[in-house]
Parts: structure tokens; sequence; C-alpha cells
């Protein structure tokens, strides 16, 4: 499952299931951020957490402060960061 605000050609939408954010995260282990869109930025991270199977984010872009996610209760890590 992926999220994309601009979703590209046809190609690309072939093999991916497009949807919206944090319904994409319904059942996730594991919910990877790559991208520093203001979708991401501004995630509730309780409803987040309550849909996810783990609460585990991947930060590619470290668009989270690692002690706001602890806080949360998320396993964090970002790059070139330690985990929380």
């Amino acid at each position: 499952m992926a999220f994309n605000g601009h979703v590209g050609s046809a190609k690309q939408r072939r093999h991916c299931q497009f949807t919206s954010c944090p319904l994409c995260a319904i059942t996730a282990d594991a919910l990877v951020i790559v991208t520093e869109w203001v979708q991401f930025r501004a995630l509730d991270l309780g409803r987040l957490k309550a849909v996810m199977a783990q609460p585990v984010v991947v930060d590619l872009r470290n668009v989270y402060r690692p002690e706001e996610m602890a806080a949360a209760g998320f396993v964090y890590e970002g790059v070139g960061r330690g985990k929380v």
C-alpha cells in the first residue's frame, strides 16, 4: 500500500494501490517516510499508532524529532539518528 499525493504514470499506478494517509498504515508493521510533503509533517500520531499493527516509524527525511515519537509511543529511526 502506498500514499502518493501526485500519482504518476499509468505504469506506476498499475503496480501500487494508492490511498489516503493514515489509511495507508492500517495494520502496517512499519511506516516509512520517504518524502517531506506537508501531509507527513502533521500526522495525527495518536490515530496513526491506533491503526498500526506495530508502532514503528522509519523516517528517511528526519521529519519528526525522536523525542516526540518516543513520547507518542513509537519505535522511531531517522537517518543518522539512533533508535528511540
